[in-house]
C-alpha cells in the first residue's frame, strides 16, 4: 500500500521543536514575574476635623412671661350688728311645736283607692292570634284548629247558600268570586259580617249564611278573650 500522506506535513516530526520553544516561554514568563517589583503606597497625613465647633449651637435667650393672675374680688363686708341697750325691749320670734296634744282631734285625709286600669287589646286577625277561635267539633293543635275551622265554614257556606239564586238573577256563566269577612267576638259571636259579590242580592244572601254560623270558642289573646277578625273568598260557578 502506498503512503498518501506527504513526510513533510506530519506534524510528529517538529514535536521536539514545539516542546523547546514552550519550554522557552514558560522559562520567560517565570523570570519576568520574579524580577516585578511592587512598592508600597506613601499616603499623606489626614486632615484633623474639630467637631466641637459644628455641635456648638446657638441658644436664644428668652425670656418668661409669667401670666397675669386675676384680681381677687374684695372680701364682702361685714354685716352691721346693731347694738341693742339693755333698757330696750327686744322682740323673740317664737318658733312653734310641731308636737301634737293628745286632747286635740286629727283630722286623717280619706285614702283614694287607686283603680287599675285593665288592658284593652284590639281585635286581632286570625293568621296571627295566640289561641284560634274553635269552631264547635274542633279538637287538635293550633295549625289543626285553624284548617278545621275553615272547613267548617266552607261547609256550612255550602250548605245553606242558595245555589239557585245566580241563575235567577240572571248573571252571565262562569266563575264568580265572593269576599266574606266577619268577627269572631270575645263572647264567641259572629258580628260585623260584611260581604262583597258580583250582586248586591248575592251579598245579602252571604251575609244571611254567615249569621246563622254557630257560637263558637272565643280566641284568646295574652291570655284575654279578644275579637278575632276573619276573612275567607269563595268561588260561585253560574251556569
Amino acid at each position: 500500500m502506498e503512503i498518501k500522506k506527504s513526510p513533510k506535513s506530519n506534524l510528529e516530526n517538529f514535536s521536539k521543536i514545539f516542546m523547546q520553544i514552550g519550554l522557552v516561554l514558560a522559562l520567560f514568563v517565570t523570570y519576568i514575574a520574579i524580577e516585578q517589583k511592587t512598592y508600597d503606597k506613601v499616603y499623606g497625613e489626614l486632615a484633623t476635623v474639630s467637631m466641637s465647633a459644628q455641635m456648638e449651637e446657638d441658644i436664644p435667650i428668652t425670656e418668661r412671661v409669667e401670666p397675669v393672675k386675676p384680681s381677687s374680688p374684695p372680701p364682702p363686708a361685714p354685716e352691721k350688728i346693731e347694738v341693742v341697750k339693755d333698757d330696750k325691749e327686744v322682740k323673740e320670734t317664737v318658733i312653734e311645736t310641731t308636737e301634737t296634744d293628745e286632747t286635740k282631734a286629727i283630722k286623717v285625709q280619706e285614702i283614694v283607692e287607686v283603680q287599675e286600669i285593665e288592658e284593652v287589646i284590639e281585635d286581632v286577625s286570625f293568621m296571627i292570634i295566640e289561641d284560634v277561635p274553635v269552631f264547635p267539633g274542633c279538637t287538635g293543635g293550633k295549625d289543626e284548629l285553624k284548617d278545621c275551622f275553615s272547613q267548617m265554614v266552607q261547609k256550612h257556606f255550602s250548605r245553606k247558600f242558595d245555589a239557585e239564586l245566580p241563575n235567577e238573577l240572571g248573571l252571565s256563566s262562569g266563575r264568580k268570586r265572593v269576599f266574606i269577612g266577619f268577627k269572631i267576638d270575645k263572647n264567641g259571636n259572629i258580628v260585623n259580617v260584611q260581604a262583597r259579590g258580583p250582586h248586591p242580592k248575592i251579598e245579602d244572601e252571604v251575609i244571611k249564611v254567615m249569621k246563622q254560623l254557630p257560637k263558637m270558642k272565643p280566641g284568646r289573646q295574652r291570655g284575654k278573650p279578644v275579637g278575632v277578625k276573619y276573612s275567607i273568598p269563595f268561588t260561585l260557578v253560574v251556569e
